[in-house]
């Protein structure tokens, strides 16, 4: 890497505080880039959002972050990602533009039961269904759809025994009976803890990992990187702004 570099942000959204974990994922393995992250947490969760509604809104945060100078978008939402990033990728074809999507193609290479925890939108979309279908083997893969656990993850309170009064109600039937969980909502990996004091000891999977590394590999072909010996950065956003603290805790806890 020479001495100059592309030092452009990365704009990464979602609808709320989910995205931090995929946004970890990024930083983790692009140190020395700058990222922006915005929350759109007036409208989440996008899982309760119709399809259009979630285009619509995919398009004003991409097409905001991009007027500002951004190299590159990553969508950090299940549901954005399904409805939005195939339409966001023909309007703007310069650009790398990255999504996420449920981490079953893994998990099923792992074997066993897959439960698949995702919002009601994601698992109505077309591209969740034709996943499904691609890497479950018959009877294999249990979807729950978990409306409603956005919010309580919204609130702050990872710790409120609503959190896991709302597990144990949506997962108890699954004791023993699966596993692995994949984690179809950016939001859900703030609460591996939780789930497995559900579930117990299963295999958990989710799409951050894959995507910081898709990133990578599009910021490295585009000529894109940053400048090994610059200081990268995060900075926050948030249609709710008091919403930002909540994001920097996320973004700071172990994972």
């Amino acid at each position: 890497m020479s001495n100059t570099g592309d030092d452009r942000f990365i704009g990464v959204f979602d609808s709320g505080a989910g995205g931090v974990s995929v946004l970890r994922a990024c930083v983790a393995l692009l140190p020395h880039e700058h990222f922006r992250y915005f929350g759109d947490s007036a409208n989440a969760p996008y899982g309760d959002q119709g399809e259009q509604r979630i285009r619509e809104l995919s398009f004003l945060h991409a097409a905001r972050m991009i007027d500002e100078g951004a190299k590159a978008i990553v969508i950090a939402c299940n549901t954005a990602t399904s409805a939005a990033a195939a339409a966001l990728r023909e309007t703007y074809p310069d650009l790398p533009i990255l999504g996420i999507e449920p981490a079953l193609k893994p998990a099923s290479k792992a074997g066993g039961r897959i439960l698949v925890l995702a919002t009601k939108a994601t698992v109505q979309l077309d591209k969740y269904n034709v996943l499904a279908q691609e890497h479950g083997a018959a009877g294999n893969v249990v979807t729950v759809p978990c409306s409603g656990l956005v919010e309580l993850i919204e609130s702050g309170d990872l710790g409120d025994p609503a959190i896991s009064e709302y597990l144990q109600r949506k997962l108890g039937g699954y004791v023993g009976k699966v596993d692995s969980v994949v984690l179809g909502c950016t939001h859900y990996p703030f609460l591996k803890r939780q789930i497995t004091a559900v579930l117990g000891d299963v295999a958990f999977f989710d799409g951050a990992e894959g995507t910081a590394r898709n990133l990578k590999r599009h910021l490295e072909q585009n000529g894109l990187c940053a400048c090994t010996s610059q200081q990268g950065g995060v900075e926050f956003e948030s249609s709710v702004p008091a919403q930002v603290a909540l994001y920097k805790r996320l973004f700071e806890q172990a994972p």
